[in-house]
């Protein structure tokens, strides 16, 4: 079973729901970064070109859900779209929906575009997630109300429900679930755009069927986020290198000293465990780049697995970057999640560095490689390999679930070919 996208329907003379991902920064009423927009634009071109009436929702920032705030509106999104597709794109009411916004929508001619304000201006979009709930962790009659109620407005704006947000796509927020279940509902098709149809071939493709071998890296702060998939890859990867703070938590369990460095005593145990079953697929850091404090950018190298207790990693040393860029240049597949290093600064920045230029190497070698969003996202494109890799995903924390094979709602819920 493969998820229908958006090239699988005609959308002619009908009222298209599109839920996208805009939410970009902006300063001084300008979008300063309009990759999301730009990545969107495949799907929207398609329903323009197919004379389709679009309705873009999105969210912005993080909104109270208390109504209009003027510093999260989409208005500066909605006159960069309109620059990027040549033609008006009108800004929904500040209610987002409601009476108002059904006039907008009813007023709408074909390849018209409407872009609604943003959806966490009302409470009903996050409630599923972020509210409160009783004791057997469902929301209260009142707070289901209101997320039905929001839902129920929201679809009545569209006759076709499209999901090109992938970022949020591990959220079961009203405008990325509740809005597919009430179209299909009334007979509508709930399709994947372009974008989304890209992440879930990648992804999927990825990791049930990977060209071998397959190498990951994980990287960031902490290993007790990415448990789980630590867990889901060594069950499916050759490689599974592990660097950034991560990694000191492994070595204090390998027995060897971290001095200063970031450490969770609390998952020492747990990685004994997955080393002593899985020790031989793992990479860890054998020398470091330390310093006494955080805040300065004054070197030590550290030439071994033991730190001082004086001093702190904050990236991998040379003898840990060959051994990466050699097991990650012999890869055929990669998945690349968190940097090996504070590589914000330049001073601990060379391991990021290195593992991104040894993964587009191997990319120009005919290697697929995924990059899994957030941190890494940012250092391929600081770095500026972003057009060497496969491909890039636009969601941090939705890739973690996908990779994980958590269940993923608003997706599942889209039709089926």
């Amino acid at each position: 079973m493969a998820t229908k996208s958006i090239a699988d329907i005609n959308v002619t003379g009908k009222r298209v729901f599109m839920r996208v991902d805009f939410n970009c920064p902006i300063a001084d009423g300008k979008v300063t970064n309009d990759r999301r927009i730009e990545m969107a634009l495949p799907s929207i071109q398609r329903v323009l070109e197919q004379g389709g009436k679009l309705v873009l929702a999105s969210h912005l920032g993080r909104p109270k859900g208390k109504g209009f705030e003027e510093e999260f509106s989409l208005a500066p999104v909605a006159n960069r779209i309109s620059e990027l597709i040549g033609r008006p794109v009108v800004l929904g009411p500040q209610d987002v929906a409601g009476p108002d916004a059904e006039s907008a929508a009813a007023a709408m001619n074909d390849g018209d575009v409407l872009l609604l304000e943003n959806v966490r201006f009302h409470a009903g979009e996050t409630m599923p997630d972020k509210a409160k709930k009783n004791d057997d962790g469902k929301l209260t009659d009142e707070q289901l109300a209101i997320h039905e109620a929001f839902v129920a407005d929201l679809a009545k704006l569209g006759e076709v429900y499209v999901n090109d947000a992938f970022g949020t796509c591990h959220r079961k927020h009203a405008s990325m679930y509740g809005v597919a279940v009430a179209i299909k509902a009334a007979g509508g098709p709930a399709v994947a755009g372009f974008l989304v149809e890209k992440e879930i071939r990648y992804l999927y493709e990825t990791v049930t069927d990977p060209k071998r071998p397959f190498v990951a890296i994980m990287g960031g702060a902490k290993v007790s986020d990415k448990i789980k998939l630590i867990d889901s890859l060594l069950a499916k990867v050759d490689t599974l290198i592990i660097g950034g703070g991560m990694a000191y938590t492994l070595l204090k369990a390998l027995g060897h000293t971290v001095g200063d460095s970031l450490l969770e005593e609390d998952q020492v145990e747990k990685m004994k465990e997955i080393l002593d079953r899985d020790g031989d697929k793992i990479l860890l850091p054998v020398d470091f780049v330390c310093t006494e404090e955080f805040t300065s950018d004054e070197t030590t190298p550290v030439d071994s697995r033991d730190i001082p207790g004086h001093l702190m990693g904050l990236d991998c040393g040379p003898k840990t970057i060959a051994s990466f860029s050699d097991a990650i240049r012999g890869a055929a597949t990669i998945v690349w999640n968190g940097p090996v290093g504070v590589f914000e600064r330049e001073a601990y920045a060379e391991g990021t560095r290195a593992v991104a230029q040894a993964i587009a190497e191997a990319t120009d070698n005919g290697a697929v490689s995924v990059i899994g969003g957030g941190d890494s996202a940012a250092a391929v494109e600081q770095f500026g390999f972003e057009d060497r890799m496969s491909h890039i995903s636009t969601g941090g924390g939705a890739s973690l679930t996908y990779l994980e094979g958590k269940a993923m709602p608003p997706i599942d819920v889209l039709d089926q070919a």
